[in-house]
């Protein structure tokens, strides 16, 4: 089941998601910008997205946990993040991924296109990705 993060989640996002200061957290559940997927009860995965621009959907994190990879979850939460997208009337998704993991072929996978990139020091070069919403696709 994918659904919303609620603010009784927040004790398992942050001690997974690394990314992201607690109180940053909060303010992205508090938005509905968290997704969760939920297996039996237990949480299996999540979704964090923001506005780049303050327009254009980005989704800053995926992440499933081990045990739960290779069954499905991060294709759910991606398409159920893209419905909730274009229901609130969007028809652009970005999204990004380091050159050296192996998220760029779950990516192209799902539709999305390399369209740049960009190096930090001392870091693999970052890789963008969007997908438009196609009439009969979302």
């Amino acid at each position: 089941m994918i659904r919303f993060a609620f603010e009784k989640d927040l004790e398992f996002l942050h001690r997974h998601d690394r990314h992201i200061s607690l109180e940053e957290l909060r303010y992205a559940v508090a938005r509905r910008r968290v997704l969760v997927a939920e297996e039996r009860g237990a949480l299996a995965g999540w979704l964090r997205y923001n506005l780049l621009w303050d327009n254009t959907p980005f989704m800053n994190l995926l992440y499933v946990l081990e045990e739960y990879r290779g069954k499905g979850v991060g294709k759910e939460l991606t398409a159920f993040w893209e419905g909730e997208m274009v229901r609130q009337g969007f028809e652009v998704f970005i999204t990004s991924t380091q050159s050296d993991e192996y998220a760029q072929h779950f990516y192209r996978k799902l539709g999305y296109r390399d369209v740049g990139g960009f190096q930090f020091p001392g870091e693999s070069f970052e890789l963008i990705f969007v997908k438009e919403k196609k009439d009969d696709s979302l």
